[in-house]
């Protein structure tokens, strides 16, 4: 068994601030024995007002964010699934970028987040994710972690099948999905989706989410979640407050759920009409 833990944070506007918070989630889960830290979607900054972030939004080379995180994993020796930071990339736009940092505070692998949440919802809330985000074009998946092989995914990739059969096909033990997920879309799908994920994949899900009332005025779901690989749900940390909670990731049962329905093994191609 592995233990694990799960931040849920209500991120706002400083990223000094944020990586206090995140700091110390580092220490409180290396204290409380866990292996593993996964944090939400945009860990370092949630703002959606881009003219006001866009001042505070760096190379990854210049992130006091991602150094103080790799500062506090090499000294508390615990391995970091950073949900994401907002990146500047060399072409001066941004991206939605993951981050595995292991017990050395080395950097294992990054994930740009695929799908970009370009959305007009019945409550009114509008997004355009791509109007300052450029898409990922990797599946990144990392071997010999603290949970086995992890696949990377960040919140609105988590609509589209394809990228999780192909973390399957890539035989995943766990799958993160960090998120900052909007209250609409969280009440009507976040649950079954991290349910039909995990089982699709034969794998567990860790999804650390946003929560609460941010500092830039929106909402956020909340409800992170580890989900075993076959859809039972070991942990759900609500949707009211911020928090850090533990969970273990049984190796085995993977295996076993993996013996009794194969059905990654069982997939065959659809037949063309």
């Amino acid at each position: 068994m592995t233990r694990i833990a799960l931040l849920q944070t209500t991120t706002g506007i400083d990223p000094a601030v944020n990586a206090e918070t995140l700091v110390r989630a580092v220490e409180d889960a290396a204290a409380g024995g866990a292996a593993m830290l996964f944090t939400p979607e945009m860990s370092g900054l949630l703002d959606r007002d881009r003219q006001r972030a866009a001042g505070k939004i760096v190379a990854e080379a210049d992130s006091a964010v991602l150094r103080a995180l790799r500062s506090a994993a090499a000294k508390s020796g615990l391995w970091v699934a950073l949900g994401s930071l907002a990146i500047r990339r060399e072409d001066d736009g941004y991206a939605n970028r993951s981050f595995v940092i292991d017990e050395s505070g080395e950097i294992r692998a990054r994930y740009d987040k695929i799908h970009m949440f370009d959305v007009s919802l019945a409550s009114g809330e509008s997004w355009r994710e791509s109007a300052a985000y450029a898409p990922g074009e990797a599946v990144v998946t990392v071997e010999n972690t603290p949970v086995g092989k992890l696949g990377l995914t960040v919140c609105y990739d988590l609509r589209f099948p394809a990228l999780f059969e192909e973390l399957g096909k890539r035989s995943c033990d766990v799958i993160a999905i960090p998120a900052s997920f909007t209250v609409p879309t969280g009440k009507a799908h976040w649950h079954v989706l991290q349910r039909a994920r995990a089982i699709e994949a034969s794998a567990y899900v860790a999804a650390a989410a946003q929560v609460g009332e941010h500092e830039d005025g929106r909402r956020t779901f909340g409800h992170s979640l580890v989900v075993d690989p076959w859809g039972e749900v070991l942990l759900d940390m609500g949707g009211d407050t911020p928090g850090l909670a533990f969970a273990e990731i049984d190796p085995a049962r993977i295996a076993e759920v993996r013996a009794q329905l194969p059905s990654l093994a069982n997939k065959r191609p659809i037949p063309r009409s």
